[in-house]
């Protein structure tokens, strides 16, 4: 994968991820800063460019949130320097003030943000959709349809920003971030973009009289995109049927009309801009059409815009969509559901077999009257859950086990990261909210303070250690200040677990694996004013012990929990213990626990031996935390050898 980063090969056909492809073009545009927060599909990218940036000469940086990734963007782009900021769409909301000022001055050097959506929220809580943003700070749009567009956009993207002044967004979603397919590689600059020094009368100041320009970058953009050469068109040169598509749409589409023979009856309209839109390349093709069919992903952004163009040039056409049921209005789009949107679009009959009507019927799109739906028995869903010797678990049964020796029960507020899950039974459904990153914290703060007028419950947040840099210390600031009564639990795996690893301002390594100084969570806790106490949660009495203790004490408190995330620490030297279970000590169903081990406490690790009525320990899942031993009331869970946690 390096290699096809860095090559001097031109010309050369290589097989790319579209995050790798992403990375090829930055590197092609002789980008001189790039920042970002880890956040999937794109993690990947700001990882690669890691790995490369002294090679290639560029400084890479993993910032503590997004908002700081963009403002050093902003930063950088005044010396004239070309950087590149990359977000989930979560992380795009979260820098949305530099984001709509740094758009009233515009920039210097040319700026790129590549903004991920996750249609179908394969690893978001939400399906937040980008463009909407773009559209609100009057910034410019792109998305790329093939891992071949991703890579040639990034330097289409610089050239346009800074032809405009203007920062310029990359919408990528999941497909295009984690599909693979060919991509020929571009020449490599001899040496990368530069910077110039800034002088003492050198302005970029977001102010309000600067709106006005910003509408007329956009006004200029506009003009471009007429002329955009990703926009493609292809069909009858004044087609009765249209359709419009996106991303991945558009390669769906493609398959469809050549798969169903309507070629010469149906145009297909792929925008690459999709703001602000092209409105006279769109109307070259739609002022013909009798009826239009928009095929985008999250929300109905190109359909409203779309309709909102004909009704300015006092068109008659019926649109099919997202608004109309025409396609699932939420989800990503499949293969299998656009060819029935197709058919239904283009008036070819439907079967009751026909593919796709399960698949359609599952994510709310409309179906005919007479199709049947799947009569198969569905496969039984298996719930998210927590890896085998999680830390999280055991702090979550740990905590629940402290509530319930209150006399009221207990309210937790819970956040963003891999314990997000404990909601559901992996984390014995410890939480009662959860909302965005960084918010338990101020959630909990509020209701905290409502203690003092008669509620009568414990409070509790958490936030990994991840999460505790990024947005995490503002608000327990705020609660310190207020002196709030409650309890937040920093859950300190030492990883950015959930996006794959990557490094925060903890663990004393940056993106490029220099070595730095570490961040002290319990110093920072304590210079905000915190009572601060650590824990293992591995050590259950101690931790179970520390739990009551605090919970019992007046205003603001303070537990760490920390214990390595254990696919870290056994994908490392750590010698992992041998787990097993002793079943002439297992009683079995007279136990009187239910099958604790396995239905309750619920490891992947933990299993029953249906046989002999025993439990049993999955060798292959088991990693030798040896939590389990110490909870098993029969004593039959045994551990030994390798290292003691500790």
């Amino acid at each position: 994968m390096k290699w096809t980063l860095t090559a001097d090969a031109a010309g050369r056909t290589c097989l790319m991820q579209g995050n790798e492809a992403l990375v090829r073009g930055a590197v092609e545009s002789g980008i001189n800063y790039a920042a970002s927060y880890p956040g999937s599909p794109s993690s990947q990218v700001l990882g690669m460019l890691g790995e490369i940036a002294d090679e290639r000469q560029f400084y890479a940086q993993w910032s503590v949130n997004e908002t700081c990734a963009l403002e050093s963007c902003i930063g950088t782009s005044l010396t004239g320097a070309r950087s590149l900021c990359i977000v989930k769409q979560n992380g795009l909301l979260t820098c949305a003030d530099p984001l709509h000022c740094g758009a009233l001055h515009g920039v210097k050097g040319g700026l790129v943000i590549i903004s991920s959506d996750d249609p179908n929220a394969h690893s978001s809580t939400n399906e937040l959709d980008s463009r909407f943003m773009a559209m609100s700070a009057d910034i410019p749009m792109i998305e790329p349809i093939t891992m071949q567009d991703a890579k040639d956009m990034v330097p289409y993207a610089y050239g346009l920003s800074e032809k405009l002044g203007q920062m310029v967004i990359i919408r990528v979603t999941t497909r295009v971030c984690h599909g693979r397919g060919n991509v020929v590689l571009g020449e490599l600059p001899e040496k990368n973009h530069g910077f110039t020094e800034v002088s003492e009368w050198e302005r970029m100041c977001a102010a309000s009289f600067l709106h006005q320009a910003a509408i007329d970058r956009l006004n200029n953009a506009k003009a471009e995109f007429e002329n955009c050469p990703f926009n493609k068109y292809q069909g009858p040169e004044e087609p009765e049927m249209l359709i419009v598509a996106s991303g991945t749409g558009h390669l769906y589409a493609k398959e469809t009309v050549k798969r169903l023979g309507l070629e010469e009856k149906v145009g297909l309209l792929s925008l690459a801009s999709l703001w602000p839109l092209p409105e006279d390349f769109i109307m070259k093709r739609m002022k013909s059409a009798k009826k239009v069919l928009v095929l985008e992903e999250i929300d109905p952004f190109m359909e409203r815009n779309i309709q909102s163009l004909a009704g300015k040039f006092g068109l008659s056409i019926e649109f099919h969509g997202k608004l109309t049921g025409s396609i699932p209005s939420v989800g990503e789009l499949t293969p299998d559901g656009v060819i029935y949107s197709i058919k239904e679009f283009a008036g070819i009959p439907l079967s009751d077999t026909d593919i796709g009507f399960a698949e359609a019927s599952l994510v709310g799109a409309k179906l005919p009257a007479h199709a049947k739906k799947d009569e198969k028995e569905p496969l039984l869903r298996r719930e998210l859950a927590f890896c085998a010797g999680c830390p999280h678990r055991a702090t979550f049964y740990l905590l629940k086990k402290a509530l319930r020796l209150e006399k009221t029960p207990g309210i937790v507020i819970g956040d963003i990261g891999c314990y997000t899950l404990a909601c559901q039974q992996t984390g014995f459904y410890a939480y009662q909210q959860t909302t965005c990153m960084g918010s338990g914290i101020s959630a909990a703060q509020g209701i905290g303070q409502l203690t003092a007028y008669g509620m009568d419950q414990k409070v509790v947040s958490m936030a990994g250690d991840s999460t505790f840099f990024h947005s995490v210390i503002p608000g327990l600031l705020n609660a310190s200040y207020h002196n709030s009564n409650m309890l937040m639990l920093v859950l300190d795996n030492s990883a950015t677990a959930m996006t794959g690893f990557q490094p925060h301002p903890g663990l004393g390594i940056t993106a490029t694996g220099k070595q730095v100084a570490p961040m002290d969570i319990t110093k920072i806790c304590e210079a905000l004013g915190c009572t601060v106490e650590t824990t293992d949660p591995f050590d259950v009495e101690a931790t179970a012990e520390k739990l009551h203790r605090l919970l019992q004490l007046p205003g603001l408190k303070v537990l760490i929990m920390r214990q390595p995330c254990a696919t870290m620490t056994y994908k490392g030297n750590k010698e992992k213990r041998r787990v097993w279970v002793d079943q002439s000590k297992c009683l079995g169903d007279g136990c009187g626990c239910d099958k604790f081990c396995s239905r309750v406490w619920g490891c992947p690790g933990n299993s029953w031996d249906f046989k002999n009525n025993k439990a049993v320990i999955d060798t292959v899942s088991c990693v030798g935390c040896g939590v389990c031993a110490k909870l098993c009331p029969a004593g039959a869970i045994q551990v030994e050898g390798g290292e003691q946690d500790a």
